[in-house]
């Protein structure tokens, strides 16, 4: 789909995400020994993990945060592998280690589905080039969900027990209790561009990316999100004056803003909270 004058510019990635947690040694050890993180700070309750020194995921222990999972939140965080390689490798320490929910070929991206320890989703996936995603007739990507050749992707392995340099947080997927709400906030207001849409879900991306947001109802959330769970996630853009536009749309919208150490803040109607800063 073809931009807008308020479109989130290329570059605009994924940054950090945030998990309220009950047991934090159990996560790590997930994050660590399955996914591949290392970690990389701890400080208190607070651990951050992360691959090649770039951190990507916090968890913050806290037993008194609620645990149901009745109201909006996350559906799964996505780390994104640079090889098909290090997409076998993630494989077989799943088939190793843990348990493997599902696995898909989108025709963008080939991906593995499975949950943390205190069911939180998780993606592990690699991109195809983007000059072969399918598209179309009005620009925006043909997303599917096709069959994946697993024992082809284990035959990749080259045996790494960690994720490789390049890996990062591709995209982050949501658990909404409204699509409309999800249009007028995050694509009229935030500026991402509707990249393709499956049954009860939306999947928005800026500078052409298959996704950086993906959105569905399949679950009837309702409620605000509070729960244990997502606590916020970061979306970083490549410049100051692609954060200082977005803080005047903001501002002109009917959503606070505060001011952050890196940057700003908002919360989506759901009350789930967006940082947003640059890489400079």
């Amino acid at each position: 789909m073809e931009s807008t004058p308020n479109s989130l510019p290329a570059g605009t990635e994924i940054g950090r995400t945030a998990l309220r947690v009950a047991d934090s040694a159990a996560m790590i050890e997930f994050y660590r020994g399955v996914v591949g993180l290392s970690v990389l700070r701890e400080s208190g309750a607070t651990t951050i993990l992360g691959v090649d020194g770039s951190p990507l995921l916090v968890l913050t222990e806290d037993e008194s945060v609620p645990e149901q999972r009745g109201t909006p939140g996350l559906f799964h965080n996505a780390f994104r592998v640079p090889t098909r390689e290090a997409l076998g490798d993630a494989l077989t320490r799943i088939r190793e280690q843990w348990r493997l929910d599902g696995a898909s070929d989108h025709g963008v991206s080939e991906a593995l589905y499975l949950s943390d320890p205190e069911d939180n989703g998780v993606e592990i996936y690699r991109d195809f080039p983007r000059e072969e995603w399918p598209r179309t007739d009005d620009g925006t990507v043909e997303m599917g969900t096709y069959p994946l050749d697993l024992e082809s992707v284990a035959a990749a392995a080259g045996g790494a027990s960690e994720a490789p340099p390049g890996t990062d947080l591709g995209h982050v997927h949501l658990e909404v209790s409204s699509l409309d709400a999800v249009d007028a906030f995050y694509t009229e207001t935030l500026g991402f561009d509707l990249q393709a849409t499956m049954r009860e879900a939306r999947f928005l991306g800026a500078g052409g990316y298959h996704h950086h947001v993906g959105a569905n109802t399949w679950n009837g959330r309702t409620g605000t999100a509070g729960e244990r769970g997502l606590d916020w996630f970061e979306v970083v853009l490549p410049d100051s004056e692609s954060l200082d536009a977005l803080r005047e749309r903001l501002d002109r919208s009917e959503y606070s803003v505060t001011e952050t150490a890196e940057g700003i803040s908002v919360s989506d109607p759901d009350r789930i909270e967006i940082r947003l800063r640059t890489e400079e």
